[in-house]
C-alpha cells in the first residue's frame, strides 16, 4: 500500500498511527521524503524494493516508491496544492498516484474533506466512484461556525480591528476552562508593507516588483520572493517625509497583540519563519498536544491534518486575504483552507466553534464554510469556469519566459505566441470536423509578479481541449524559435501558479 500525505510535516503523525496500528509488524512501514538523509533513503528504498516494507508513507515524491504488487494508493488531503511540483519535471502526485493505480490495475482511493473541483467533477462525469462520509469517523457533531462582519465589528476603532471583542471574548472563556485555541492568519511578517502617506511611495524589493514585508522580531524589511533584507528607512526614500507607516499586519504584530490581551496564556507562532529552524515544527505540535501551549497562531502550516482534542476554538483573522488573487483557483484555494482549519475545532469529547473575520460575509466562499454545504460553493465556481473556460473544463499550460532584459523576454514570448495562433488557426477545420473546440492562446502578458530575481517574466496561457495532447504542439513552436541567448522558457501543463 502507498500512503501519499501533501506535506513532509505531516509525515511522523501519519507514520506513528500506521505503526501502532500494525504493531505487530513495525518494520512493514517504510518513509520516503526529501529531507531524509542519504543512507536513511538507501534503507528504506532497498526495505521496499526487497518487499520487507509493504507500506509506504511519504509526500509527492512517495509515488515513485519501488513497491512491488501494488494493491492499495490513499492519497490523503487530495485537493492540496502541495501534491504539484514547482520545477521541473511538473508533475502532480495525486494525478501520477491515479496513473500508477491504472497501470498496476489497483484501488485508488482519493481522501478529503474538501476535494478540488477536478475531483469533483470526475465523480460528477462517472469517471469516479462518490463516496461521503456524513459524520466525523468519532460522531462528533460539526463545529458551529460564526461570521463575524468586519465592516460592523470594526466601526468605532482607530487603526484595523485585527482581534474583534467578540473574538477575544470568546478566547477568554476558552482558556478559563483549560481548553485550547488555534488562530489563523495566512500572512507572516508584522507589517505587510511600509508607505509613505505624503507621497504615496512604497518601499519596494531591489530585485522583485514586490513590496518589502516588515519583520520586527530581525527588525529587518524581507521580500517573500527572494530573500532580500534592508534595514527600515527612517524617512521616505523618495520624499524624504519622517511620516512613513507600517500597512497591514502579519502573524508577528498578531503574536505581540495576544500577549498584551492575554498576558498568562502560553502563545506560540508557527510560520514559515519559525519553520526554518530544524525539527521547530514538530517540537512545537508536540507541545501543543502536550497542553504547554494555549494559543497556537500561525498560517496555512496548522490548518491541515492535525488532531488536537483539546481544541475547541479555531479563530480566523481576515479570511478575505486570498479571494482577490488573479488566480482562477482563489476562491477554490479559500474555501479549501477556511474549511480545513475549521476542522480542527472540536475533535475531542467537547463541542467546537469557529470565528471567521471577514468583511465579505455574503461572497459564496465564506457562505459555504459558514453552512457547512460546500454546493453553495461548487455550483458557483463550476459554473463561473464552465462559462470562462478553465479547469476541469479545458486544460490549462502556463508557458513562461524570463530574462534580464525585459525586451528580449518581451520579443521571445510573443514569437512562441504567434507559431501557435498560426498552427491551430490553421488546424481550426480539422479540430471542429471532429467536435472539439480549438486551442485558446491568452496573452502574452507580463506576470503578475513581473520582475523576480532580477528577471522580468512574461507568459501566455494556452486552453486546450482535455484528453487533446497540447505539449506537442508547444514542444513543435518552441523548437522553432529556437533559443535565445540570456532568455529561458518553461512549460507548465495542467498549471498551477499562475503568479
Amino acid at each position: 500500500a502507498l500512503i501519499m500525505v501533501p506535506e513532509i510535516s505531516l509525515t511522523p503523525q501519519t507514520v506513528q498511527r500506521f505503526k501502532s496500528r500494525f504493531a505487530e509488524l513495525p518494520s512493514s512501514v517504510a518513509v520516503l521524503h526529501s529531507l531524509l538523509s542519504d543512507g536513511e533513503r538507501f534503507d528504506e528504498w532497498h526495505a521496499i524494493r526487497s518487499g520487507k516494507a509493504r507500506i509506504v508513507i511519504g509526500p509527492r515524491s512517495a509515488v515513485f516508491a519501488p513497491l512491488q504488487n501494488l494493491g492499495l494508493v490513499i492519497v490523503d488531503e487530495e485537493h492540496d496544492a502541495s501534491y504539484k511540483q514547482e520545477s521541473s519535471p511538473r508533475y502532480h502526485g495525486r494525478d501520477l498516484a491515479v496513473l500508477r493505480a491504472h497501470l498496476e490495475n489497483c484501488a485508488v482511493l482519493l481522501g478529503s474533506a474538501t476535494p478540488s473541483l477536478e475531483s469533483i467533477h470526475n465523480a460528477l462525469i462517472g469517471k469516479y466512484s462518490l463516496v461521503k462520509l456524513t459524520e466525523r469517523a468519532d460522531g462528533q457533531k460539526l463545529p458551529l461556525i460564526r461570521i463575524l462582519d468586519m465592516k460592523t465589528e470594526g466601526k468605532n476603532k482607530s487603526g484595523p480591528n485585527v482581534i474583534s471583542e467578540r473574538l477575544r471574548m470568546s478566547i477568554d472563556r476558552r482558556l478559563d476552562k483549560g481548553e485550547q485555541v488555534i488562530l489563523l492568519l495566512n500572512r507572516r511578517g508584522f507589517a505587510r508593507s511600509i508607505q509613505c502617506p505624503d507621497c504615496g511611495h512604497v518601499v519596494t524589493c531591489l530585485h522583485c516588483s514586490l513590496p518589502l514585508t516588515y519583520h520586527r522580531t530581525e527588525d529587518r524589511l524581507m521580500c517573500h520572493l527572494c530573500g532580500f533584507k534592508a534595514l527600515p528607512p527612517r524617512s521616505c526614500p523618495e520624499c524624504r517625509s519622517a511620516n512613513i507607516l507600517l500597512q497591514g499586519y502579519g502573524t508577528q504584530k498578531v503574536e505581540e497583540i495576544l500577549r498584551r490581551t492575554f498576558p498568562a496564556a502560553r502563545i506560540t507562532r508557527v510560520d514559515a519563519d519559525v519553520a526554518r529552524r530544524k525539527n521547530a515544527v514538530r517540537t512545537i505540535l508536540n507541545q501543543f498536544r502536550a497542553h504547554k501551549i494555549d494559543i497556537l497562531l500561525g498560517t496555512q502550516m496548522i490548518a491541515k491534518g492535525l488532531d488536537f482534542p483539546n481544541v475547541t476554538l479555531v479563530g480566523v483573522l481576515n479570511a478575505d486575504l486570498g479571494l482577490h488573487i488573479p488566480d482562477p483557483r482563489a476562491g477554490e484555494r479559500t474555501f479549501q483552507l477556511l474549511t480545513q482549519v475549521a476542522g480542527r475545532a472540536g475533535r475531542g469529547d467537547r463541542p467546537g466553534e469557529v470565528i471567521i473575520q471577514t468583511y465579505l460575509p455574503e461572497d459564496p466562499v465564506i457562505r459555504a464554510v459558514a453552512e457547512h454545504d460546500r454546493s453553495i460553493f461548487t455550483d458557483y465556481d463550476l459554473d463561473q469556469r464552465r462559462d470562462a473556460l478553465y479547469p476541469p473544463f479545458v486544460r490549462l499550460a502556463n508557458i513562461l519566459v524570463w530574462s534580464t532584459n525585459a525586451d528580449d523576454a518581451r520579443d521571445y514570448i510573443g514569437r512562441i505566441a504567434k507559431l501557435l495562433k498560426r498552427r491551430w488557426h490553421a488546424a481550426a477545420p480539422d479540430f471542429l470536423r471532429a467536435g472539439s473546440a480549438v486551442p485558446q492562446v491568452l496573452g502574452p502578458a507580463s506576470c503578475v509578479i513581473e520582475r523576480a530575481k532580477d528577471r522580468y517574466r512574461f507568459h501566455l496561457l494556452v486552453k486546450s481541449p482535455v484528453g487533446y495532447h497540447v505539449s506537442d504542439d508547444i514542444d513543435a513552436c518552441l523548437k522553432e524559435v529556437g533559443s535565445v541567448r540570456g532568455v529561458s522558457v518553461s512549460v507548465d501543463v495542467d498549471a498551477y501558479d499562475l503568479m
